[in-house]
């Protein structure tokens, strides 16, 4: 039988990351539509997509060190 904190964990590293999947999806399929629409401006929407995804990404990270710290703490 799982403890609490294992179900705590799992929760909370599930549901945070949620929110980064799909902004991740989002943002990557906005950036292939706005590249398909305006191919020279490669660069400038490259970069931010990859700024938009880093961010997205970190916020799955701090769901992950939540989740460790419900886990071990």
């Amino acid at each position: 039988m799982p403890e609490l904190t294992d179900v705590a964990a799992g929760l909370a590293i599930g549901l945070g990351a949620i929110g980064p999947g799909l902004g991740i999806g989002l943002l990557a399929g906005k950036a292939m539509e706005a590249l398909g629409r305006n191919p020279e401006a490669r660069g400038t929407i490259q970069v931010n997509m990859i700024l938009g995804i880093a961010f997205a990404e970190a916020i799955a990270i701090y769901a992950l060190v939540v989740a460790i710290m419900i886990k071990f703490v």
